[in-house]
């Protein structure tokens, strides 16, 4: 049995892997638990709102995640049925925030660049091709079962962070529910690598169809042929394994067949969406975070933000508890606000977003919908405090509570 870890972060995505690093900067030591053999860049999240970059940059990231990515601050919703764009962006926000731009950087890079930096710390260490096992605790501490490429052992620590997805080990061996539903389409996320130069085409762009609808976000800013995450709906009911052979004709009809033939596919990852949350986020010494106390479809980009706002809570919250500086009852409270906020704010928010993007076949519906993003388009204060949205999701110091 291993005990030479205070905390077992379980997941080696941004939201463990943020978690690790918080904690062994206040000289925590930690474990993180990965089974995949190395950190994940399958096409997920890209997007990171700029109501999160102020965690990052305490956390010393934002520099080297920034240079990674890019930084960008404009919008746009492409409205098929009529031919209309709505241009808006964050510049309403220039004046009333320290950021008031998004970063976008793929999630499986934004992973590495936190592991870059997780190197540096001898307090902390990462188990891939690890995998959790079973979970037992006591009124001191929790041990938890990891099978690895030598066989199986147990790890021992005061406390454990389950962020290892929407599909979590430590949530089911923990015996909690995953309260919600599932959506019957099916969201296939790619990248693509097409020209730059599309005339109306903003580098965060919603495409409004109840049948071709898409999420459209440039990537990179890599050469003449940059890199952009395509994500768009289908029937849940087609074969997945052949999504590959339906896409080109998505393609062309949102960008037209010349551009689509010379659209470059090179990753594309169908899944399932959900709006879930566990029932709680905390069973005695075991917290969860990230998609594995939450889950919600991607439009709007709020499923990463909101894991990166459990991992800044715990990272506070966590290392209070660890240093013996508050009681674990703030832990309680953790799971109680990330929980309110998920289910009240978020997980509402983005189902709307959902519906918007891509079942708007109602035209009078639709168009009271658009005209919030109307108005945010000629009105600068309106606009500010529409994007103050995501702000909200952040939960307030748990050392005040």
């Amino acid at each position: 049995m291993s005990e030479d870890q205070e905390v077992i972060v379980v997941g080696a995505g941004p939201t463990g892997l943020l978690t690790a690093l918080g904690l062994a900067q206040q000289g925590i030591s930690v474990t993180v638990v990965e089974r995949a053999p190395a950190v994940q860049d399958t096409p997920r999240a890209i997007v990171y709102h700029w109501s999160t970059l102020d965690g990052l940059a305490r956390l010393g990231l934002l520099e080297k995640a920034s240079a990674a990515g890019f930084l960008k601050q404009d919008y746009a919703y492409r409205v098929r049925a009529t031919g209309e764009t709505i241009a808006y962006g964050l510049a309403a926000l220039d004046g009333k925030v320290a950021r008031p731009y998004n970063l976008h950087l793929g999630q499986g890079a934004l992973a590495a660049v936190i592991l870059d930096d997780l190197r540096g710390f001898d307090n902390v260490r990462v188990l891939w091709s690890h995998e959790v096992t079973g979970i037992e605790q006591d009124a001191v501490g929790i041990d938890v079962a990891v099978r690895g490429p030598d066989g199986i052992s147990t790890l021992r620590s005061h406390w454990l962070v389950g962020a290892d997805g929407a599909g979590s080990t430590v949530r089911r061996l923990l015996g909690l529910d995953f309260e919600g539903m599932t959506w019957p389409e099916r969201f296939v996320a790619t990248n693509v690598r097409f020209p730059d130069d599309r005339v109306g085409w903003a580098q965060s762009t919603f495409y409004l169809d109840d049948v071709y609808g898409a999420i459209i976000a440039k990537i990179d800013e890599s050469g003449d042929h940059g890199m952009w995450r395509y994500t768009y709906m289908e029937d849940a009911a087609l074969p997945a394994d052949s999504v590959d052979q339906r896409m080109p004709a998505f393609l062309a009809a949102v960008f037209g067949p010349e551009v689509a033939e010379s659209i470059d596919v090179v990753a594309a990852s169908p899944y399932r969406m959900h709006q879930r949350a566990a029932n709680a986020f905390r069973s005695g010494r075991a917290l969860l975070a990230g998609d594995a106390a939450h889950a919600t479809n991607p439009t709007g980009g709020l499923g990463l933000t909101m894991g990166l706002f459990d991992s800044y809570a715990l990272i506070e919250g966590l290392g209070a508890v660890s240093r013996g500086r508050a009681s674990d009852e703030i832990l309680t409270e953790y799971a109680r606000q990330r929980r309110t906020v998920f289910v009240d704010k978020a997980s509402p928010r983005a189902a709307s977003n959902k519906k918007l993007l891509f079942h708007s076949s109602d035209p009078v519906k639709r168009e009271t919908d658009l005209e919030v993003f109307r108005r945010m388009a000629r009105d600068r204060e309106f606009a500010a405090e529409a994007l103050y949205f995501t702000k909200t999701l952040e939960s307030p110091s748990l050392l005040t509570v």
